[in-house]
């Protein structure tokens, strides 16, 4: 059943994301139909690279598509901590700000470190004045919806490729909600092995064992819950039916659900199908555009366990603004930053700063970084083609590796040694010539993205960093 869609709201947000920028044929409408004919699950925690698939789209565009529409107030976005042994949503935000650096689930009772990389995923969700759906209700959804949909994520995968929530669901004995001050009960067959009751409420979990010589009278077992554990937390039963009763008398509700776990049950990462990254995200110029005052909370920062950090200048900046005069040299540069600006998000990153004349951009891997700095040179040596005495000679240098995403002077930015390498090997560059830390020259692609144009390898000692650095100087290409 489709979502009730409120007409004049809708419409108004539709023209003004029309408007927002010039996006390929139909693209629009596409975003249009899904939330007029899409059921509440549908408009629920939506995956742009789903909708892409879906609905045929460029998954670059598709982003672009739902933060412009969030901008716009068509969509929220929904920053969530996920669990990548149970697809627990652990935590969902609504800003950047709030996610914090450590995280445990309720379900797995694992603890994990949010890293950009993976953990932490951004979907959209329908803005309630768009449209009503029962998930901005989560009191009305039944248990199994409520702990694994609107707690959880649908993309999850178990090692021989069966989807989490059918394998949840496979394993389940019984599922409810603890009404507040009263006693819910359940009935199910147990049989040998251990039943675990698990809630994605909190962390508190019980388990049953059971064991011995099958009864065929129901057992009954009672428990109490007092919002912070269980007593008892352990009982013994043997296999057969038992009934289950748990008292709650607290004044919240909860849900749990018993899960018969078998004895050799796989405790890997699950896989997923891809979905929108904290790294993806914080990489895309449209993000750092239409959302400035996301900034990341705490003083610690988020670890990002990869990415591609890119610094350009130009060389004899200060003889080029004697020879051409203060005002003329300025607008040269302003005119590079924009070629620099446009290589960088057509090859999906984004422009952290300018310093100067120099540009710092990210990457969500180094091949993107790589294919960025040859089209800036490209960029650069059409404009020198008859600008006697106004060339730009760009150098450019990359590095790739860990970083802290950090917020400094209220922008986002990244801290730690790839970024201090990345600095050092663009000061190493000469005109016109892109340098690579040997872990750039390695990354996949990139060699193969390089094999016409000529390269030299070496290395260089910089201040603060014990080893050599390898570098690979890459020249323009001959003629």
């Amino acid at each position: 059943m489709a979502a009730i869609v409120d007409e004049r709201e809708l419409d108004a947000g539709l023209a003004r994301l029309e408007a927002a920028r010039t996006w390929s044929p139909r693209v629009v409408s596409r975003l249009e139909s899904m939330i007029r004919e899409g059921d509440d699950a549908a408009l629920f925690r939506l995956n742009p690279f789903t909708l892409a698939r879906q609905r045929d789209l460029d998954p670059t565009e598709a982003v672009d598509l739902l933060l412009h529409a969030t901008a716009q107030g068509l969509l929220e976005m929904d920053w969530l901590l996920i669990c990548p042994r149970c697809a627990c949503a652990v935590e969902s935000f609504t800003r950047l700000r709030a996610i914090e650096r450590q995280y445990r689930c309720p379900q797995c009772h694992n603890e994990y470190e949010a890293a950009m990389d993976d953990f932490i995923a951004i979907y959209f969700n329908v803005a309630p004045k768009i449209a009503a759906t029962r998930y901005q209700r989560p009191e009305t959804l039944e248990p199994f919806d409520y702990m694994f949909h609107y707690r959880g994520v649908r993309e999850g995968y178990r090692p021989d490729g069966q989807p989490y929530i059918d394998a949840s669901r496979a394993a389940m004995r019984a599922i409810g909600f603890l009404e507040p001050e009263a006693t819910a009960r359940f009935a199910f067959e147990a049989r040998p092995g251990l039943v675990a009751g698990v809630s994605s409420d909190t962390g508190a979990g019980f388990a049953l064992r059971v064991d011995g010589h099958p009864g065929a009278e129901p057992q009954a077992v009672a428990l109490a819950f007092d919002g912070d554990a269980y007593q008892p937390v352990d009982v013994p039963v043997a296999p057969g039916p038992v009934q289950l009763q748990i008292a709650n008398p607290t004044r919240r509700r909860y849900v749990v659900a018993m899960l018969e776990m078998a004895p050799d049950q796989d405790d890997s990462f699950l896989r997923f199908d891809p979905y929108l990254t904290g790294k993806h995200l914080i990489t895309s110029q449209t993000f750092r555009s239409l959302f400035r005052s996301e900034v990341i909370g705490g003083a610690q920062g988020l670890t990002i366990r990869d990415i591609a950090i890119l610094f350009t200048d130009i060389k004899g900046s200060t003889a080029l603004y004697q020879q051409i005069g203060d005002l003329n040299a300025f607008q040269l540069v302003q005119q590079h930053f924009d070629w620099l600006r446009e290589a960088t998000v057509r090859h999906g990153g984004a422009v952290v700063k300018t310093i100067g004349d120099a540009v710092m951009a990210s990457y969500p891997d180094a091949a993107s970084a790589v294919a960025a700095a040859l089209d800036m040179r490209l960029a650069a040596e059409r404009f020198n083609r008859g600008q006697a005495g106004r060339a730009v000679a760009l150098k450019i240098g990359i590095h790739h590796g860990a970083a802290i995403a950090v917020t400094l002077n209220e922008e986002l930015d990244y801290f730690g040694q790839t970024v201090n390498v990345a600095s050092r090997v663009q000061e190493t560059a000469d005109a016109q010539e892109i340098c690579l830390t040997g872990e750039v020259w390695g990354y996949p692609g990139v060699q193969t993205m390089l094999r016409d144009l000529p390269t030299r390898p070496g290395t260089e000692l910089f201040r603060g960093i014990g080893e050599p650095t390898t570098i690979v100087r890459v020249g323009p290409a001959p003629g």
